[in-house]
């Protein structure tokens, strides 16, 4: 059975929204986009990278995969980060994406517990997902997350969009690792108790 894992920039009020820029999802009045901007050091993404051997899959939501697509898609092979990124399987869970915009790429329409859960049963390394709200909120419902690698950024925001669902889910994760960074973000590594 193959490892589902989030990986988020999350802040300490558990806000995952827009962590890239001013403009990437202003959903709701959301003002605070690129709010990891002023705290990155080398090491988050030599973390990032760290992973990656063991994952052959990007599991994401539409508007996560297009801003993703319109980000590495161009990269010419060779550049480090984009052969990272680019070379993973991609299964984008939309009902309004046409056809795919980034190589290796499945649309998932329906079914999307089902079709993850298959996902999960297949042969091979494991998924990641990042970004992602809406489906993060289903595959937490439906107990399809095996890990958590979260970068806890020393902000909050009081609003905007969470890691969690605001239903009734108990899940118990135990703490596997940590690592604190030099601009104040400490990476956390969880695994389903």
């Amino acid at each position: 059975m193959r490892n589902l894992i989030v990986h988020e920039f999350i802040t300490l009020d558990g806000i995952i929204q827009a962590p890239g820029g001013a403009a990437e999802d202003t959903d709701g009045g959301f003002r605070h986009g690129g709010w990891t901007v002023p705290y990155w050091h080398d090491d988050i993404g030599a973390s990032f990278g760290a992973i990656m051997p063991d994952v052959d899959a990007f599991l994401l939501g539409r508007r996560t995969y297009v801003t993703h697509a319109e980000a590495f898609e161009p990269m010419p092979a060779g550049d480090p980060f984009g052969d990272m990124m680019n070379a993973p399987a991609k299964y984008v869970v939309s009902r309004t994406l046409d056809k795919p915009i980034w190589r290796n790429t499945t649309i998932l329409r329906d079914d999307v517990v089902g079709a993850v859960r298959a996902l999960k049963a297949a042969p091979g390394k494991s998924i990641l997902c990042d970004g992602s709200s809406q489906l993060l909120h289903t595959l937490f419902e439906a107990d399809l997350v095996d890990e958590l690698h979260l970068s806890l950024y020393p902000v909050a925001f009081g609003r905007g969009k969470r890691l969690f669902p605001s239903t009734d889910v108990d899940r118990r994760y135990t703490l596997v690792g940590t690592r604190p960074y030099p601009t104040g973000v400490v990476g956390l590594h969880y695994k389903r108790s």
